[in-house]
């Protein structure tokens, strides 16, 4: 189907349409997770000195410059104390996103099986479906801090599986990753010669020591991870992404991605470079701007009635409504109130009776919100 957000952005074009035509004001959306912050200057004169040059307008590599590919790596070695070789172990990309249809082209037949949490990344499903794999999805809950249930895992059928599908931090429920979590998911995934693919986008938003599962051991023997300048550093639109493994496996990778586009423009290559030189004043001002988003979105769920963790991590918060569901909330709010809150069940059954918050809307917006729930709640 239609991607949901896409189909329901449509909806609320419309309702603003009818709702300008009454005098008014649209609806305030605090469903997606796009920041609406500035990117990195350096990032962005980066971008503006290149796109001046003649010569940088041509078809790229597909395997990247080897400035970005060795900016990726010193980022990982600084920031996660990863070592990656520049020329064989990373794969820039046009955004993480497009890597998860990519790796599932590049890993999963007809039929193969492939783990998908639930509540999870809608992607990693409508990915597996368009690849025709079959989705086997594991438990994610409250009661387990959100984590898979190894004991489950452990019991159900395995044979067949090739992928499965993490994503820590969190979306949505915004866990974070721990050493335990990763050495655990890195040991199943040995045990039972299964690709683990690990999603880590939010490392930096609302957590002050980023992890990375490849900085176990042995993790680059199973283990993938995608990345991105989308959320960390206020760059979604540009689409600048990696993927970081074993040289094998990035083979196999870009066997696919070179069939698919002809490489990223070069100004946003070296935007890119520059972006990943940010140091720890660049998260500090970012993560103050979303802890006092993440208390304004908590007053909002304290109004509504729902509980939610007050110290998540990433760029959402998730709270468990106090009666109905998740949708019926949604919906009161979009249809009485005017604000749009997305209900959890898009992310799978777990999360029927969850709403999330997108922190990526200025506090003056937040607090509008609050006012115009006041009203009808």
């Amino acid at each position: 189907q239609e991607y949901y957000f896409s189909r329901k952005l449509k909806e609320i074009a419309q309702m603003n349409a009818d709702r300008k035509a009454r005098g008014e004001e649209p609806v305030i959306n605090l469903g997606i997770g796009s920041p609406d912050g500035m990117p990195p200057m350096d990032a962005v004169d980066a971008l503006c000195e290149s796109a001046v040059k003649a010569g940088n307008h041509a078809y790229q590599s597909y395997v990247g410059l080897p400035e970005l590919r060795k900016a990726f790596a010193d980022w990982y070695a600084r920031w996660y104390g990863v070592s990656l070789d520049p020329a064989k172990q990373i794969q820039p990309l046009v955004g993480s996103k497009e890597a998860i249809l990519l790796i599932s082209l590049t890993y999963l037949d007809k039929g193969d099986k492939v783990l998908v949490p639930d509540p999870g990344y809608p992607t990693y499903s409508s990915a597996s479906k368009l690849v025709e794999a079959e989705i086997i999805p594991y438990d994610l809950k409250e009661e387990n801090g959100w984590w898979p249930d190894f004991d489950a895992l452990e019991k159900m059928d395995l044979s067949g599986v090739k992928i499965m599908w993490t994503n820590y931090p969190n979306m949505p429920t915004g866990a974070p990753a721990s050493e335990e979590l990763y050495a655990r998911l890195v040991k199943f995934g040995k045990d039972h010669d299964i690709l683990i693919c690990n999603d880590n986008p939010y490392s930096f938003i609302l957590n002050d020591r980023p992890l990375s599962i490849l900085a176990q051991p042995g993790a680059m023997d199973c283990c993938l991870e995608l990345n991105s300048l989308s959320k960390a550093h206020n760059m979604a639109g540009w689409r600048i992404g990696m993927v970081a493994a074993q040289a094998e496996v990035i083979s196999e990778i870009l066997k696919v991605k070179s069939q698919m586009d002809s490489g990223m423009f070069k100004p946003l290559q070296l935007a890119a470079v520059e972006a990943l030189k940010q140091g720890p004043e660049w998260f500090k001002e970012l993560n103050d701007e979303y802890r006092r988003r993440r208390v304004l979105a908590g007053e909002i769920f304290d109004l509504v009635g729902a509980s939610y963790d007050k110290d998540s991590t990433g760029m959402f918060l998730w709270g468990k409504v106090a009666e109905g569901s998740g949708e019926q909330v949604s919906d009161k709010l979009l249809y009485e109130a005017g604000v749009f809150i997305t209900p959890g069940f898009i992310f799978g059954k777990n999360g029927s009776q969850y709403i999330r918050i997108s922190l990526c809307a200025k506090p003056e917006v937040l607090a509008a919100a609050k006012h115009k729930i006041e009203k009808i709640w």
